[in-house]
């Protein structure tokens, strides 16, 4: 049996991208990115993107493809990564794909739910209602109208109301109604997955040395640099890790302290959630410690030949 593709997941700051650079330079792969936050161009530093001298050791694809002002989505990563995928294979190169975004596995692993296009006027009119207002307002609005889908929806997640309320206006029908049928997969042949699952007191103190070396490095004139834009602050990018508390302390709202405190404490949060999202919606990874990842990835890929 041929294994077709390497997906490694894991939690943010589980060493999924040098992993996945030593894989990539030992068996001639393609690191393929899987990650929401890293597709953009703008977010090098706070999203720990692979650095440009990472990614010029081996192939890269679909990191830092985005501008901030898009709002990108599951929809669009799967029609962006089809023809990588259709490329790679052409060339004989392994796809090592790698991120955090549980979404991005299950459209390959799954397929997406077909939803129909929203009509741009539609979208338009709903972001601009949505502009300014608090999430929870808008979850409120989404469950008067789709509590169906609004059940399902955390009261905090702008992203995921407004777009159901971008469906429901477009087609009166709740998106809990097209999420429950799916089209056909991305990876037709097989694929070997893994997890990346470190200690939690581990993880908890590598994602606070991380975002100080982000710091360190320029996360904060990065993050200054998008707030220029004067961007929707509900745009995804605007959304990242970090950049909403560095932004209030860069308009002196509060102190930078606090900020960088803010953006540790909402990455541990989203790791924990990405534990639970991959431990019981993904069950055909297998959990794996980061230091014994690489030789029990080998040995899998090995066994399959």
């Amino acid at each position: 049996m041929d294994i077709g593709a390497i997906l490694i997941a894991g939690p943010t700051a589980s060493g999924k991208s040098a992993l996945a650079i030593r894989l990539a330079e030992r068996l001639g792969g393609t690191v393929v990115n899987a990650d929401s936050m890293q597709v953009y161009r703008d977010l090098r530093i706070i999203t720990a993107r692979p650095s440009a001298a990472e990614e010029a050791t081996v192939p890269h694809c679909l990191f830092g493809t985005v501008d901030a002002a898009v709002h990108y989505s599951v929809a669009r990563w799967q029609a962006d990564v089809r023809p990588v995928l259709q490329d790679l294979k052409a060339q004989g190169r392994i796809p090592i794909i790698t991120g955090g975004t549980g979404l991005y596995f299950r459209a390959l692993t799954e397929g997406l739910s077909d939803i129909p296009k929203v009509p741009d006027d539609v979208r338009a009119a709903v972001w601009k209602s949505a502009e300014g207002r608090r999430p929870e307002e808008l979850h409120a609005e989404l469950a008067a109208c789709d509590p169906e889908t609004a059940a399902r929806l955390r009261p905090t997640d702008p992203q995921r109301i407004i777009r159901a309320l971008e469906v429901f206006r477009a087609t009166g029908v709740p998106l809990a109604r097209f999420q429950d049928k799916r089209d056909g997969a991305l990876l037709s042949g097989a694929f070997a997955a893994f997890f990346l699952a470190p200690d939690r007191d581990i993880l908890r103190a590598r994602i606070d040395a991380r975002f100080d070396g982000m710091v360190a490095s320029g996360a904060i004139e990065e993050v200054e640099t998008l707030m220029k834009r004067g961007l929707d602050p509900a745009l995804p990018a605007m959304r990242a890790h970090g950049v909403p508390w560095i932004i209030r302390a860069l308009r002196g709202d509060i102190a930078m302290e606090e900020a960088i405190e803010g953006g540790k404490a909402d990455t541990r949060r989203y790791a924990k959630r990405q534990h639970t999202w991959f431990r019981h919606q993904a069950p055909d990874f297998e959990w794996i410690k980061p230091d014994e990842a690489e030789a029990r990835i080998l040995t899998v890929l090995n066994a399959a030949i």
